[in-house]
């Protein structure tokens, strides 16, 4: 059965999720989350994408983030993707999709919900018993929005 359409509404935050094909590993090592990164810092300035958490798990990735204009969510996850599909492929010796299906992505309306969804975006790790606190994990935005010395430095301010 075909998706439906999907709501965009200009200058919304969402929460997106996407999956690897068949729950495997989009992941396969430090190099790869560093690649995600660096495409991500790119597809956000070129769509001028508001980033406010994300987390990059072992099979599936979170993004928050905000947009002004309805066609950029799609185009910014759309190169997001196919970028970093073309460097998996290549870097493994693969071919075909990398992604499970289209991006998933949630509006979200109330400013309680966005710091709840940053909140659970970043207790990923924890939940899924990687580490035991989400200060411990490198791959998420935890580590910026609480200044513990992140990885990367890709947060946009946050203003309700």
């Amino acid at each position: 059965m075909p998706n439906g359409p999907r709501l965009v509404i200009d200058g919304a935050c969402y929460h997106i999720m996407t999956r690897g094909n068949n729950k495997q590993k989009v992941f396969g090592a430090e190099k790869d989350f560093y690649k995600y990164m660096d495409l991500l810092i790119k597809y956000k300035k070129r769509y001028k994408f508001r980033l406010y958490g994300y987390c990059l798990m072992p099979n599936h990735i979170h993004i928050m983030g905000q947009i002004y204009e309805k066609n950029i969510l799609y185009k910014f996850m759309h190169g997001l993707n196919r970028a970093y599909t073309g460097y998996f492929n290549k870097t493994y010796g693969r071919v075909g999709h990398l992604w499970q299906g289209r991006f998933k992505s949630k509006v979200i309306i109330k400013d309680k919900y966005l710091m709840n969804c940053i909140n659970y975006i970043e207790s990923n790790p924890a939940r899924a018993e990687i580490v035991k606190s989400p200060h411990e994990y490198i791959w998420s935005s935890y580590r910026e929005r609480n200044m513990l010395n992140p990885a990367y430095n890709v947060l946009d301010d946050l203003t309700l």
